[in-house]
């Protein structure tokens, strides 16, 4: 899921450096440590401001995990 992430912005012309805030939806907390694990890969420990809540559920009932993540990246001059 991350990696999709990375590859939006990309498209966007931003990174997951420009990644200012991030919100996790988990339906198992016992998930949380697999997701700790993953997430120091892409934004380290320094990462950005993070949120993360246990839900009942997400729309589809074979999510098990969603992410919002916010990017500021000012915009660039037009050519």
């Amino acid at each position: 899921m991350l990696e999709n992430i990375r590859d939006i912005l990309a498209a966007a012309g931003a990174a997951l450096a420009d990644v200012v805030e991030v919100s996790t939806f988990l339906t198992d907390m016992s998930d949380f440590a697999a997701y700790n694990s993953v997430y120091s890969e892409f934004f380290g420990y320094e990462g950005p401001a993070r949120t993360t809540v246990a839900v009942a559920a997400l729309p589809h009932p074979h999510l098990l995990i969603e992410i919002k993540a916010v990017a500021y990246c000012p915009t660039r001059t037009r050519r």
